[in-house]
């Protein structure tokens, strides 16, 4: 009988797997189905040369790349924040932690990770309206904003990675460090992070992956339609995510919607890119 399940449970695993699989194999050969045959430089740089846009000696006006560029700062320098934090988190809450205390900061991690993105970016939205009229009247919703509420956004999967990952590491390798004479902390950098790297880095992917594709936060602190290449990091941006969606909810022609299974394609790209 235990036989039998187990092969039951064998057989329901790969069917799942299957299906799981052709699933994203159908979404992927439609997208490319739709999007390849729109895929053109004029996409991109528009009337633009191309050197010249990479150069940044002319500004592309009619093209995707001063999207395609905001979106890579902004994943970019979404991650350079949350990285340091997280990672930090996660090796607190797996080697620092006091046990009392543990259930209570698993819990906040727990909402924190639940809260949908749409508040996320109402949050930063109330913090740049707090600042323009506290701070300064120059600071509206901006790159820097934008960055920082998508770095709060995927806090939870940098975290939750590295504290697993620290976690459940064999007990030989927790303690051989310190057996040698490292202390805690020489131990935990320089055994147990390059130990279970792979795993932390899992959940730094994931955070790309959230930081690329999400609208709403953006939408609310800083991005909009034909903003150019972000000059600093308190001026407005684009970004592909935004493009898809007022592309696809507004559009007045086939070839115009064309252009957003295209750009869909270039942000997948740039999710396997980085």
């Amino acid at each position: 009988m235990n036989r039998l399940t187990e092969y039951g449970i064998t057989i329901f695993t790969w069917i799942t797997g299957i299906i799981l699989i052709g699933a994203i194999g159908v979404l992927l050969s439609f997208l490319l189905y739709k999007g390849v045959p729109a895929l053109n430089p004029s996409m991109i740089f528009g009337e633009t040369g191309s050197l010249d846009a990479l150069l940044l000696r002319k500004a592309v006006v009619d093209g995707l790349f001063p999207a395609i560029a905001g979106t890579i700062l902004l994943i970019i320098t979404s991650i350079i924040w949350a990285i340091p934090v997280g990672v930090a988190s996660g090796i607190y809450l797996a080697e620092y932690c006091n046990v009392r205390w543990k259930p209570l900061f698993n819990f906040l991690l727990d909402v924190l990770a639940g809260i949908p993105s749409i508040l996320v970016g109402l949050f930063g939205f109330a913090i740049s309206i707090f600042l323009h009229r506290h701070l300064s009247e120059h600071i509206y919703p901006c790159f820097l904003i934008s960055s920082l509420a998508l770095a709060c956004l995927v806090l939870p999967y940098i975290i939750r990675t590295t504290e697993q990952s620290l976690g459940n590491l064999p007990f030989s390798i927790k303690t051989i460090g310190l057996a040698l004479g490292a202390s805690r902390l020489q131990n935990t950098l320089f055994i147990s992070i390059p130990y279970n790297l792979s795993s932390i880095i899992s959940g730094i992917i994931l955070a790309i992956g959230r930081c690329a594709e999400d609208t709403a936060v953006i939408m609310l602190t800083g991005v909009v339609a034909m903003a150019g290449i972000p000059t600093s990091v308190l001026s407005q941006y684009e970004a592909i995510p935004f493009y898809i969606f007022y592309i696809s909810s507004d559009y007045n022609s086939q070839e115009e919607l064309m252009k957003g299974f295209g750009a869909s394609i270039i942000l997948l790209g740039i999710c396997v890119f980085i």
